[in-house]
This record gives C-alpha cells, sequence and structure tokens, in this order.
C-alpha cells in the first residue's frame, strides 16, 4: 500500500503525465455528465418500461456499452458502438477489397483515407439506428413522450440528429483522449460505460442471495466471488501469454566495427487478436435485434433464440463467430511473410530454419497452434454470463463474469497501467507494474 501511494504522488509530480491523467479523467467526467442529459421532449420519469426492456437480454448489453444512455433516452442512448460496426465493416473491406487493401498499404495516408470513410459509414449506421430506436422508444413508453403522435414526424426528425451528434461527440472524446490523455481512448470510454453498471448490479446480486427468489444466502456470493477472481486471472494469463521465437542475428563487419550477432525474440500472443472477436461476434449478434426494430413480441421462435442471450442456439452461434474471428482477426493483425522477410532484410533467422518462406510458414505453423487453444480459451469466456445463469446469478452482474465486458476491463486497464509506467520508467522512477507477466505489450479493447 505504501508503494501504491509512492507511486501515484510520482505520477503527479511528472507534469506530462499529471495533465494527461487530468485531461483523461475530465473527458470522461464530460462523457458521463452527458449519459444524463435526457433527449429533449422525453419525461424520464415515465421510462420505466423502457428500462424493463433493457433489463436482460441483447437489450442489455446494448445498455451495458452505453453506460445506461440507453435505458434513460440520453443524447448518448446510442454509444460508440455505431462506430465499432462502422471499423468492422471497414477491416473486413479492407481484406475483401482490392481497392481498400491498397489504400491499406498506402501508410499514413491511407489510414487518414480510412478513418474518413469510417466515420461517414458510422454517420449513414446512426441515421438508420436513431429512427429503430426512437420507434422503440415510442411503442415501449409512449406516456413519455411530451409531444403527441400527430407531431411524431417533427420530433423524430431533431432527436435522430441529436442522437447522431452525441455518438460522433463521443467519438471525438476518445480521440481527444487517445491525443491528449493516458491510454486508447474509444476503450477507456467503453470501459467507463461498463463499471458504471458494477456498483448498480453488485448490490442487485447481494440483495437477491438473500431473497427466495435466487437464495444461496452468503456461502453461495462468497461463490460466486471466488469463480469470477478465478475468470479475471484466466482472463489476464490469456491477454499476456507470449510464445518467444528465438532469432538469431548475423554478424555484420562495416569498416572497423562489428553489428548483429546477438539473438533476440519475437514475442507472439497467445491471444493475439485481444479482444476484436468477441466484439466482432457481438456486433452481428445485434443484427436481429435491428432487424425488428428492438422489439420481439411479434418475431419467429428462431429470432426470439437469438435475442436471448442464455438460449443454446445464441451460444453455439457466438461461439462459432468469436472462434472463426479469432482466426480471421490474427491472419489481418499479423504477417508471416513480412515478418520473414524483414528478418532477412536485416540478416536474421530462426536457428534451424531456412529464411524466406520457410520462415514464413514456421511463424504461421506457431501462430496457428497458439489460436487454436486461444480461440477455444475466449469462446469459453465469452458465454461465462449464460453458464453464470445457471447458478441463478443476476442477468446485470453476470455480464461481469466473462465475455466483452470481462476482457475490455481487463485489457483497458493493463493498458493504460502500462502506458502510465512508461511515464514513470522514462524518469527514472517505479511503476505500477511489478511483475514481468504484465510488461511487453499493451492490450486494448479497440
Amino acid at each position: 500500500m505504501k508503494k501504491f501511494i509512492e507511486t501515484l504522488k510520482n505520477c503527479w509530480k511528472i507534469e506530462d503525465l499529471r495533465q494527461r491523467i487530468l485531461i483523461t479523467l475530465l473527458f470522461t467526467a464530460i462523457y458521463r455528465f452527458g449519459s444524463f442529459v435526457v433527449l429533449p421532449g422525453i419525461n424520464p420519469i415515465k421510462l420505466e418500461q423502457l428500462q424493463k426492456q433493457t433489463a436482460g437480454g441483447l437489450m442489455s448489453l446494448l445498455d451495458m456499452f452505453s453506460g445506461g444512455a440507453f435505458s434513460h433516452a440520453s443524447i448518448f442512448a446510442l454509444g460508440i458502438m455505431p462506430y465499432i460496426s462502422a471499423s468492422i465493416v471497414m477491416q473486413l473491406l479492407a481484406v475483401a477489397v482490392p481497392y481498400f487493401q491498397k489504400m491499406q498499404r498506402e501508410g499514413e495516408s491511407g489510414r487518414k483515407k480510412i478513418s474518413w470513410y469510417t466515420r461517414w459509414l458510422t454517420v449513414a449506421i446512426l441515421l438508420f439506428q436513431a429512427p429503430a430506436y426512437l420507434t422503440n422508444l415510442k411503442m415501449q413508453s409512449m406516456s413519455a413522450l411530451a409531444i403527441g403522435t400527430d407531431h411524431w414526424t417533427l420530433f423524430m426528425f431533431p432527436a435522430t440528429i441529436i442522437l447522431a451528434a452525441g455518438s460522433m461527440f463521443i467519438l471525438w472524446l476518445g480521440e481527444r483522449i487517445t491525443d491528449k490523455g493516458i491510454g486508447n481512448g474509444i476503450s477507456i470510454i467503453i470501459m467507463i460505460g461498463i463499471i458504471a453498471r458494477l456498483p448498480q448490479a453488485f448490490i442487485q446480486e447481494v440483495s437477491s442471495r438473500f431473497t427466495a427468489i435466487s437464495g444461496g444466502g452468503l456461502v453461495m456470493f462468497i461463490v460466486e466471488i471466488i469463480i469470477l477472481y478465478a475468470v479475471v486471472c484466466a482472463a489476464i494469463l490469456l491477454t499476456q501469454g507470449v510464445r518467444k521465437v528465438p532469432v538469431q542475428y548475423a554478424k555484420r563487419v562495416v569498416g572497423n566495427k562489428q553489428y548483429g550477432g546477438a539473438r533476440q525474440y519475437i514475442p507472439l500472443k497467445l491471444f493475439a487478436a485481444n479482444v476484436m472477436p468477441i466484439i466482432f461476434a457481438q456486433a452481428l449478434m445485434f443484427i436481429p435485434l435491428a432487424v425488428v426494430s428492438y422489439s420481439s413480441e411479434n418475431a419467429s421462435p428462431v429470432v426470439q433464440s437469438l435475442m436471448n442471450t442464455k438460449s443454446l442456439l445464441y451460444n453455439v452461434i457466438y461461439v462459432i463467430l468469436v472462434i472463426a474471428f479469432t482466426y480471421f482477426y490474427t491472419a489481418i493483425t499479423l504477417n508471416p511473410t513480412q515478418m520473414a522477410e524483414d528478418m532477412k532484410r536485416n540478416n536474421g533467422f530462426i536457428p534451424g530454419v531456412k529464411p524466406g518462406k520457410d520462415t514464413a510458414n514456421y511463424i504461421d505453423t506457431v501462430m496457428s497452434r497458439l489460436t487454436f487453444p486461444g480461440s477455444l480459451f475466449i469462446a469459453f469466456i465469452a458465454i461465462m454470463p449464460a453458464l453464470a445463469g445457471l447458478l441463478n446469478v443476476q442477468d446485470s452482474f453476470g455480464q461481469f463474469f466473462g465475455g466483452t465486458s470481462l476482457l475490455i476491463l481487463v485489457g483497458v486497464v493493463i493498458d493504460t497501467l502500462q502506458q502510465i509506467e512508461s511515464h514513470l520508467m522514462m524518469r527514472h522512477y517505479d511503476g505500477l507494474l511489478n511483475s514481468g507477466h504484465t510488461r511487453g505489450g499493451g492490450v486494448s479493447a479497440y
């Protein structure tokens, strides 16, 4: 505890780090404040039906990612998820469409173009999702609207603009946090939204364990906490597990100086895709929800199963998508051929493996062997909330047992701590992380 306090003092001593932390806190506070600003024309007291609708299923996930803004009809109700959906589409296009492949290879200028396209695609998604959200709001809480049905169109148009502008403002805040603050801004905003739900979910779970609904009392609650702790530890090991591939560099003599000859290592992570496969899969699982406009009352049994996060069909498809996207995202983020060419260009080679194509095949084989158990492990964590439901864990608290919530919390916290530690180490201060397990590469949610 003494060392932790001393580290906090060191953080405050470094002017640049202090400013970055304060800017991050300021922008996250602005985000949380906006989450409670209700859309004009909405009576927040009469939103009980909408809040009941978001108590379980996919709607609860949407509400969690928005930090509760979804269920409170806030100007930030649609959150950052439309931007993430647009980013997923652009990454898929960068793999499948030659025009975007060429753009991705153009370096910084190409990334700026892709970012520009992503923003416009986000706006297009928002202009579709905002009316769907408002229509659902009308169906669920008509009494909450301060206007009559005759003026619905006049309300829909400005409300759609406000919701779209709110999401784009969140995107702007995330980018400012990345540039001026600490950590990945988009990831931190998602994490703040998730953490905002934790105190209420914890209190509800404690209360339920001492009632006749769930039962189990203190003993069952302690068992839950032990399981949660074990899952968190497993998630940390998963995101930080590394297989080191040795690389030997040949000796080169230039003039009177000798270069190379040292052995280094390529750190290949057990789960190189981080949390992105779950985010990809979760975005696709939201499609049935958008198709039926947030209401499952008139939907077919299959669609209703796809909207029930505890159903067998939902979890089977979810696991398949997570595994598939794990391989997909690993393939687009790690290029064995490029790694082999870089090593060959720098007179490096893997002992016992020929440079060039053989090296690329070797790295690809190692990554495939690491990705398979990693994908199974991450798929298991993804469906942990559904398994927690079998123990009568409340849905709101069960979301923290696995899935996107847990991995984002673990990944963003570790990534942010590593960035803070790098600032401290540059000034010759002890960092926040004492263990070597968390060194050597951050883990961002996005």
